[in-house]
């Protein structure tokens, strides 16, 4: 198994590029989606997370209030790191779960945004981050996810910087490119990671988890 850490800042673009690595072959453990699966209504996080923050941030049918919840983490840091502290070790555990269920031989990417953040690199085989430049992330925010300009730079400021995202990468892939040459690049990569894999298996076959061929 070949575990790959992929990360970026918001609005860089790691879906797009964890879609990609999975029509190859890859196997995803989504961060954001387990993040979500924890505060869901009835889970202990959600209880703590009620705890700390107080029934405000809940809906009336008593889901999660992702807007509120994040318009005050997002202004405090210190609330920020209280919240972290109770969403980080369930989505650990249940990421470690998923990884534990997949096959010998696969290609194993974890989507984390804050993998940086959390100082969680040395945990991957390798780290994959996906750059793009501030002023592309803070369009994409706006235009696209409909943010004010001041949450989109709240959000980004909250988050490392590309440097010390850059910093702790083994594969950079530029987003700030069309989409059909981060497809090219996404394949280059895929085939790349292909190659490790067999490395770490000592060799034995070349297919991976996909069946890609190496280039």
């Amino acid at each position: 198994m070949l575990t790959v850490g992929l990360t970026g800042g918001i609005g860089a673009g790691k879906s797009e590029v964890s879609r990609l690595l999975v029509e190859h072959g890859a196997v995803l453990i989504d961060a954001d989606r387990i993040a979500r699966e924890v505060v869901a209504p009835g889970t202990p996080g959600l209880a703590a997370v009620t705890d700390a923050f107080g029934t405000e941030v809940l809906t009336a049918e008593g889901a999660l209030d992702r807007p509120k919840l994040g318009a005050i983490v997002f202004a405090d840091p210190r609330q920020l790191a209280v919240l972290n502290a109770i969403v980080h070790p369930l989505v650990g555990a249940r990421s470690h779960e998923l990884e534990t269920a997949a096959a010998e031989d696969a290609v194993v990417v974890h989507d984390v945004p804050l993998l940086a953040e959390n100082g969680l690199a040395p945990r991957y085989d390798l780290v994959i981050v996906v750059d793009v430049s501030p002023q592309t992330q803070l369009d994409r925010l706006v235009r696209l996810r409909g943010m004010t300009e001041q949450d989109a730079r709240a959000r980004m400021a909250a988050q490392a910087t590309r440097e010390e995202r850059r910093k702790i990468a083994d594969i950079v892939i530029d987003n700030d490119v069309p989409l059909e040459r981060l497809e090219r690049r996404v394949r280059e990569v895929w085939g790349d990671l292909v190659r490790r894999a067999a490395a770490a298996r000592g060799g034995s076959g070349a297919s991976g988890a996909s069946g890609a061929s190496q280039e």
